[in-house]
């Protein structure tokens, strides 16, 4: 069963944001054999990406720019900070050091429970120095793709998308493991590894 106002989008793209000579760098690519899928309408990618995406067509060709207010904001310097290199230590009671290294994502729990991805910038005898910037905070996003498809989404694919932990995962599958994959024989994803798990 289909829902209505909902759409599974397929397409490719490639992601520039300016160098630090002024040329564009090329930053991300999906291509047709690894397109970016998403569902639109459900919030899954930034509100100025779905606003410029509307109304498309698949084998329509797409070329726009999503200023820095409109993408994941400005640079801000109170982003980071310095936290006690314990923080990182592991059930052990010593530094995680396969985990936390410098160029690493590490998850963070804000003070209302929300988790965050920080990225560490540097370790020192007793202090660890994270971003919890965007990557891309402060930068214009160009993106360049096209449609390759576009169609209805399952009921089964939303709920799935709702509660990634529990149905399909990535929706529209016929392969199931160790569990309810729910409405999954709709077709359109290649796995349903992690089935499931709870």
């Amino acid at each position: 069963m289909v829902v209505e106002n909902l759409k599974v989008v397929k397409a490719t793209y490639e992601l520039y944001i300016a160098g630090e000579d002024g040329k564009e760098e090329l930053m991300e690519k999906a291509t047709a054999e690894t397109p970016l899928v998403w569902c639109h309408g459900e919030g899954m990618m930034l509100p100025a990406f779905e606003a410029a995406m509307a109304g498309k067509e698949a084998g329509e060709r797409f070329d726009f720019v999503l200023k820095a207010a409109d993408a994941y904001g400005e640079y801000l310097e109170e982003g980071v900070m310095e936290l006690p290199k314990t923080m990182f230590f592991n059930g052990d009671g010593e530094f995680d050091e396969e985990r936390v290294y410098v160029g690493a994502i590490v998850p963070m729990n804000t003070v209302d429970g929300q988790i965050v991805k920080a990225q560490v910038c540097e370790i020192t005898d007793d202090k660890v120095t994270i971003d919890l910037n965007h990557p891309y905070a402060g930068e214009d996003l160009h993106f360049k793709g096209e449609i390759l498809e576009i169609r209805d989404v399952t009921e089964g694919e939303l709920k799935a998308i709702r509660n990634p932990r529990k149905g399909c995962c990535g929706g529209g599958c016929s392969k199931k493991k160790g569990g309810d994959c729910g409405d999954c024989s709709d077709g359109g994803c290649s796995s349903c590894e992690g089935c499931g798990d709870n």
